[in-house]
């Protein structure tokens, strides 16, 4: 049994304890949250044993094996930090920090501890996903020539929602690119194989001014009415991206958490030189393929369908839909698969997004503000580095 400490219970804590149940071979032995009373209360909530206010001790417990890092932006490096220097595996929550040089730190630190880490990018968890990756590595469209889409959502539609991730000293410099435009270029680099290798972006932040109610707002939460407080907004509700892949594919990106009605509205196609492929995440059960000269095609998450290696991550047969907590629950499955293996993520390449990955998307939300600040083409940093190969 694999025994997990889990630091911070907010909204996407709880899905990873509810992941991580239905592996089998792993318990969530305690959780850490901001203070005792709180993290017991909720350690009781989720039947969790074991509960403390300072997440020092979680890390000290010997029968603990992996952390799991789902609290504020701002905390992400140092837990990161303090969880490898005590010998755990770490599955990080994004952003994998505030800034570029502490998500390089934490990448030198994850090598040369040898330990497992991963950043939970979960989009990569949907089957159909894994089938758009696969088919277009082998040629199924041709040449990769554009991606394009959009991530929408409006949960910040109005001026009295809040949320900590509006607070640039909590949240970052970035929200709507940080936050939701973080998974979709993972995705666009991921299915495509290519790097995102320079950026114009253009940033809107249509509320100025936000009013933060006295009470704490759980993300995706409305606040009740009473007394709140004026609060001047410096992080962008839209964002519009153009950019170049170092294979030489073309791509456009919308990003909004401003759009009434979109509640979780992820959208990419490749388009390539025989053919096209688009996802739907409001349609996450079909993966259209576009032809020229021959019908569509729209391919259901059926396993006995899917390439070589893709079956794994459908548990359901053709027709019981599965979603994000699936996708989610497929993620967790491949990291832990490789903790229950003894892999050594320094002597064989993962297949989970590492802190690697996290410190691409950090080096990318740069240069998009950059872009923005400058009203110009801004290089990627790091885009010829290559990820660190297996020993």
């Amino acid at each position: 049994m694999i025994r997990v400490g889990l630091i911070g219970a907010g909204f996407v804590g709880p899905a990873h304890v509810e992941a991580l149940r239905r592996l089998g071979y792993v318990e969530v032995l305690a959780l850490a949250g901001s203070n005792a009373r709180r993290a017991r209360e909720k350690a009781d909530e989720l039947g969790i044993p074991e509960a403390c206010g300072d997440y020092r001790q979680l890390l000290a417990s010997p029968r603990v094996t992996v952390i799991h890092n789902a609290t504020p932006n701002q905390l992400h490096f140092a837990i990161n930090r303090d969880a490898l220097q005590a010998g755990k595996h770490v599955v990080s929550e994004k952003p994998l920090s505030l800034t570029v040089e502490e998500g390089r730190r934490l990448v030198h630190m994850a090598r040369e501890t040898e330990l497992v880490n991963a950043i939970d990018y979960n989009y990569r968890g949907y089957p159909l996903v894994q089938q758009m990756r696969a088919m277009i590595g082998r040629g199924d469209i041709g040449r990769v020539w554009a991606v394009h889409g959009f991530y929408m959502q409006d949960w910040l539609l109005y001026p009295t929602d809040f949320n900590w991730r509006i607070l640039p000293e909590v949240g970052g410099e970035s929200r709507a690119v940080a936050d939701i435009g973080s998974h979709w270029c993972d995705l666009a680099q991921w299915v495509t194989g290519q790097r995102i290798s320079r950026v114009i972006g253009r940033l809107g932040t249509m509320l100025p001014v936000r009013y933060r109610p006295a009470e704490r707002v759980q993300t995706f939460a409305q606040a009740a009415e009473g007394q709140r407080e004026e609060v001047q907004v410096h992080t962008e509700d839209y964002a519009s991206v153009l950019f170049d892949m170092d294979g030489g594919a073309m791509g456009s990106l919308m990003l909004s958490q401003v759009s009434a009605g979109r509640k979780n509205r992820l959208w990419i196609q490749v388009d390539g030189s025989d053919g096209a492929m688009a996802w739907d995440h409001d349609r996450p059960e079909e993966l259209w393929i576009g032809r020229r000269g021959r019908p569509n095609e729209l391919v259901p998450r059926d396993p006995n369908l899917f390439a070589p290696g893709v079956g794994r991550f459908s548990d359901l047969p053709a027709g019981h839909a599965e979603g994000w907590a699936d996708a989610l629950r497929n993620l967790m499955a491949e990291i832990y698969d490789f903790v229950r293996a003894g892999k050594n993520p320094v002597r064989e390449a993962p297949t989970f997004p590492t802190f690697y990955d996290g410190l691409v998307e950090n080096r990318l939300v740069d240069a998009i503000l950059e872009s923005h600040r400058r009203s110009a083409w801004v290089e990627v940093a790091g885009v010829r580095e290559q990820a660190p190969a297996p020993a």
